[in-house]
């Protein structure tokens, strides 16, 4: 057989693939359909990392270059401040730090995380803020690495409260993975009993308001005063009681460089004195 003619028996012998059924409707779709499509997709998307990486921790991930919101009817502010923050004027943060035309009351003052690391500049923060005259305060970053008995120890080890302290505070803001959320409760409870039964006075729990809604609404956690992180709002949503409210995270004041965190207290001048280490009366 010649060899032109073996080659168009060959061609005639194989059969071109059809297209898929998928791929046919496809191919049959108008251009408005396509682009449709690609902005589902797309919103998807963001929904997804809004949802699963924003959303959670929504208040640190605010832009920093908004108006900053000043809740009306209260007098008493206070900041909290870390290694973060630097080196600090306290003589110039004193003489000078002025919040809507108030000054400053109270320092919340970041000492240790998880059930290793003090902050760089605790020490120092906390010796500087009593000199210069504010009602200090000393938090514990909660880690999920540590167990809450771990964590409560080390913190008792490094941290000396004085009478005139505010409460320690443990500022729990994520959840283990591999946790239930009983066991993750239990574990908060832990560090929150050891530590007052090391100091006398209940722990404050600060949280922000999704997370304290999802994992920290039981009675039980409401026997501990409550400092809610609630960003961008006129107001506390939170329905139960509380006594700090962090407003924003970029706030400004002379003696500070860069961003601050700004934080009220419900209630007055008297009242804060009175939450504080050593004093013997009974709050109504």
């Amino acid at each position: 057989m010649p060899q032109r003619q073996r080659k168009k028996i060959l061609k005639s012998t194989v059969r071109r693939k059809e297209p898929g059924v998928l791929i046919r409707i496809l191919q049959k779709l108008p251009g408005w359909a396509w682009w449709l499509g690609g902005f589902t997709v797309v919103a998807l998307y963001v929904v997804f990392f809004y949802y699963f990486f924003v959303s959670p921790f929504g208040f640190r991930w605010r832009a920093l270059y908004g108006d900053i919101s000043y809740p009306e009817g209260y007098e008493i502010h206070g900041i909290d401040i870390s290694h973060y923050q630097g080196e600090i004027d306290w003589e110039k943060l004193r003489n000078h730090g002025m919040i809507e035309k108030c000054p400053v009351r109270f320092v919340m003052i970041k000492a240790t995380e998880g059930a290793s690391k003090l902050d760089d500049k605790f020490n120092d923060n906390f010796y500087q803020a009593r000199e210069y005259g504010f009602i200090r305060g000393a938090y514990h970053f909660w880690s999920v690495h540590s167990s809450g008995r771990a964590q409560a120890e080390y913190f008792i080890k490094q941290v000396k409260l004085e009478e005139g302290d505010l409460p320690p505070v443990l500022d729990v803001e994520h959840k283990a993975k591999s946790q239930t959320d009983e066991e993750f409760k239990e574990s908060v409870l832990t560090w929150l009993r050891l530590v007052e039964k090391k100091y006398g006075v209940k722990p404050i729990i600060y949280t922000y308001y999704k997370f304290k809604m999802r994992y920290l609404s039981d009675p039980i956690f409401d026997e501990y005063p409550y400092w809610i992180a609630h960003y961008y709002v006129e107001k506390v949503e939170y329905q139960g009681k509380w006594k700090f409210w962090q407003h924003t995270d970029c706030g400004k004041l002379p003696g500070i460089k860069g961003y601050v965190d700004f934080d009220i207290y419900n209630g007055s001048y008297y009242d804060l004195k009175r939450l504080t280490i050593g004093n013997t009366e009974e709050e109504e």
